[in-house]
């Protein structure tokens, strides 16, 4: 059960004209909301949109979230490479299956999806990094060489998306204190962190390490160093607990 049809017809009702003129680079509104059985368990999409950019980002709802307290939540920034595709430079599918995977086995929660593709930078620029790195440089490195911050993104819309769903607070599902600590100066109301689990591999052992070590994540790397993804043991390591992520 996700939101009841009176939940549903009233969040698209109030945000039919929504704006925001203070902030309108994190102002979104609520589009369209629909049913979305998964292999994850059965889900509801919401559709937001920004009117200012008019990027559009999700917010994929397993049970009723609806003015609760200590909802878990998983906050995940776009990854076409390794979300839709597979790759093994980074963590990143790894840790929405594993996600969507618990959420669904809960009585509630959601992930937002958010359109910041590579740390915010964009498609082509984290193409462009993949090559500096291709050529030695770790990711905080190719993209200071770019000119932009080791890390661009801002959650201030996902915020905007938990006040937007009437979430009054959130068990946060990441390894990221950055992301901890931007969510609360945006308003969230943070009662726990849970981390993400999931092994490393041989070959995303190197970036993950990085942002261990130069990002501040908050990561146990030392086990499992050397799984080769889709091996035997990379699958039993997955089905004991596991260590890395972010």
């Amino acid at each position: 059960m996700g939101f009841p049809k009176p939940v549903v017809d009233g969040l698209l009702k109030e945000n039919e004209h929504h704006e925001c003129p203070d902030s309108p680079e994190t102002c979104v509104r609520i589009r369209a909301i629909a049913e979305l059985p998964t292999r994850f368990g059965d889900y509801q999409v919401v559709a937001f949109q920004n009117n200012t950019d008019h990027k559009e980002h999700a917010a994929f709802v397993h049970g009723n979230v609806y003015d609760k307290e200590a909802v878990p939540v998983r906050i995940h920034s776009e990854c076409l490479t390794g979300d839709a595709i597979g790759s093994l430079r980074c963590d990143c599918r790894d840790q929405l299956i594993d996600t969507l995977e618990k959420i669904g086995k809960m009585e509630a929660g959601l992930v937002l999806y958010l359109r910041q593709e590579g740390r915010g930078i964009g498609f082509a620029n984290k193409i462009r990094a993949y090559q500096l790195q291709d050529a030695g440089a770790d990711t905080v490195e190719a993209n200071e060489m770019l000119g932009f911050r080791p890390d661009e993104r801002d959650y201030g819309i996902a915020a905007h998306m938990l006040g937007s769903l009437h979430v009054q607070s959130i068990k946060i599902m990441t390894n990221n204190p950055d992301k901890v600590r931007d969510l609360r100066t945006h308003g969230v109301t943070i009662v726990e962190r849970i981390p993400v689990v999931v092994p490393p591999t041989v070959r995303n052992l190197s970036y993950l390490e990085t942002k261990r070590r130069k990002m501040g994540h908050l990561l146990d790397l030392e086990q499992n160093d050397g799984v080769e993804p889709g091996s035997e043991s990379a699958e039993g390591e997955r089905a004991a607990s596991g260590k890395g992520s972010a």
